[in-house]
């Protein structure tokens, strides 16, 4: 009986240990990446042979045979090429003959047969052997499809990653920042050890205890000033929420972290918002940000800005107070005007994403610049968009027939009209927490000109229409926000505010007799201006005043808080805007509204 005690023990322990030994190895075991979905004709194989990655495209129709046979010589030649650069050439025949390595795939321990298609041979959890080497197959695992660290990283704002993947989550990811324990400590490693890659898909253990310093585990890392002169380096694993993780990516930014500007112009106002607001209230962000194509001129360098530094009109450097003066507003619905193509995928995307956001662009026609809308996921769900250019929808649609019938009386005020690019981006949400609270949110960015008021009338009588129609839809509320580049003397805010504004109105003929149409426009919405009539929300060398606004239906919400605007000190402390302290010539209005 003890014997038999023992020999079962023995069994048991044995069986055991043998299931350790087993998944340990499974552990170690290397790991090659096969992506393969049904849209895309070929099948991509990934791993690292003898210390090169290996990167094949192949046809997913293909048989099995060819890819093995593939790997295979190419380890003969590179054998080969090897022997050549160290032996000579009496041996060369000698290498020549060098045996064939194994390369054949397992699924569940048995060979998988070499006439299968690639598509059905290539399965998760099959085992590539390659000689002595064997690698786990991972199909379609999590994978980063772009990961970036921004140009340049300033202490005391944040530093948003731009990532994208596929086959998983943002959310579900793994990230661990690391700072350099030492100025230029990086580049010295890599004088050192040459070989290695600062963007590899593995982190050297032994690199990052002489080079680095672990700082945070979130997607976003604000560095201090303890950081400036110091690199910083991202290491993120793509995850998709079912315990999956796919390889790691680690970045290092392109330069040290350098000292921030101070105290800049919002700073004071993120006391205002340091918490996301409640299912009751709505908080609304409206900027015009001025896109990065008109800031790098050389007109707005010598006769718009030039009282800006020149290295805080540039791109990198806004868009570091932009994210970071976004970011501490907490809003839930952030309209910005004069965002470029690039900037909202590469730069706002990837930050506002990071904060709980998602958006949606449209660009001017002909233009490189348009209009975005964000909103936070965790209330709002998009329901749809109805963006329009304003005066194709003039000259095309039904509903604007009596309006273009009477701007077509004065021929030069219709080719004005219809020669802008001016666009309205209307985006529907509806409230998560409420789904009978729809959010009509309307952006525009009206024409530019000092005398442009007539033409401004139209756009914003085209817009209102249009909003009219899509309003109609579904039951909901209004929320028209944007650069509408009026004052609160124009006809344009009496119209938005009021309801009305006459035939006779000075702003007819605003830019003389040669462009005069005289009607009446009426409002089919009852609004009032969020943030009141500010004494300025542009500032800039030669003009100052209240060109922006937030409008809203009061029959479904009520201000409940109106940020305060930054004080006039702080607008002029470097003469005008922009400024080291403030990224645009505009001010953001920030307002929080509450369901009545």
């Amino acid at each position: 009986m003890l014997r038999h005690t023992f020999l079962s023990r023995v069994l048991y322990l044995s069986v055991r240990d043998c299931s350790v030994v087993f998944r340990r190895f499974s552990e170690r075991m290397e790991r090659a990446v096969v992506r393969c979905v049904p849209c895309d004709p070929k099948l991509t194989i990934s791993f690292t042979l003898n210390g090169s990655q290996k990167h094949m495209l192949r046809d997913q129709t293909e048989e099995l045979g060819k890819v093995l046979a593939r790997i295979s010589n190419g380890i003969i030649k590179s054998k080969s090429k090897g022997k050549r650069s160290k032996i000579s050439k009496s041996s060369e025949a000698a290498a020549e003959n060098l045996p064939d390595p194994v390369v054949r795939l397992f699924f569940n321990g048995d060979s998988v047969s070499e006439d299968s298609i690639n598509s059905e041979a290539w399965l998760d959890g099959a085992v590539l052997h390659v000689g002595e080497n064997k690698y786990r197959i991972e199909r379609n695992p999590p994978s980063f499809t772009t990961a970036e660290l921004p140009a340049s990283v300033l202490s005391g704002f944040p530093v948003c990653p731009r990532l994208e993947i596929e086959f998983g989550h943002l959310k579900d990811c793994k990230f661990t920042w690391y700072k350099e324990r030492s100025p230029n400590a990086h580049a010295q490693q890599q004088e050192q050890h040459p070989t290695e890659s600062t963007e590899s898909s593995e982190l050297g253990g032994s690199e990052l205890n002489t080079c680095w310093l672990e700082a945070g585990s979130e997607r976003v890392y604000t560095p201090s000033n303890l950081d400036i002169g110091l690199k910083l380096k991202l290491k993120c694993t793509p995850g998709d929420g079912n315990a999956r993780y796919g390889l790691t990516k680690e970045l290092v930014t392109p330069e040290a972290v350098e000292a921030g500007p101070g105290v800049c112009t919002f700073d004071n106002r993120h006391m205002y918002t340091r918490k996301v607001t409640d299912a009751t209230t709505v908080r609304v962000v409206s900027y015009n940000i001025l896109a990065d194509i008109y800031a790098q001129t050389e007109l707005s360098k010598t006769v718009l800005y030039p009282y800006c530094a020149p290295y805080a009109l540039g791109l990198d450097y806004r868009q570091s107070l932009i994210k970071k003066e976004l970011s501490g507003y907490n809003a839930d619905i952030v309209c910005l005007q004069e965002v470029d193509k690039g900037v909202f995928s590469d730069s706002l995307c990837p930050a506002l994403d990071a904060f709980g956001m998602d958006g949606v662009f449209r660009v001017k026609e002909k233009q490189h610049e348009g209009l975005a809308t964000f909103y936070r996921r965790s209330k709002f769900r998009l329901l749809g968009q109805h963006d329009v250019m304003l005066s194709e929808a003039l000259t095309t649609d039904a509903v604007h027939s009596a309006l273009l019938e009477k701007v077509s009386t004065n021929p030069t005020l219709k080719e004005k009209v219809v020669h802008r690019s001016t666009t309205l981006q209307v985006t529907v949400l509806q409230s998560v927490g409420d789904p009978s609270k729809i959010v009509y949110v309307g952006n525009t960015h009206l024409y530019w000109h000092p005398k442009g008021s007539n033409v401004r009338l139209i756009q914003v009588a085209v817009a209102l229409q249009h909003l009219k129609r899509v309003t109609e839809e579904h039951p909901g509320t209004l929320i028209f926000c944007g650069d509408f580049n009026s004052t609160p003397s124009s006809g344009l805010f009496q119209l938005l505010s009021q309801g009305s504004v006459p035939e006779n109105h000075s702003d007819w003929e605003s830019n003389g007799p040669e462009e005069l149409i005289q009607m009446e426009l009426l409002s089919p919405f009852q609004l009032n201006s969020a943030c009141g009539e500010p004494a300025y929300t542009n500032y800039v060398g030669g003009f100052h005043g209240c060109l922006d606004y937030i409008f809203m239906e009061p029959r479904a919400l009520q201000v409940e808080q109106v940020i305060p605007l930054p004080s006039h000190q702080e607008v002029t402390t470097y003469q005008a805007l922009p400024s080291v302290a403030h990224p645009s010539d505009h001010i953001a209005l920030v307002c929080d509204l509450k369901w009545k």
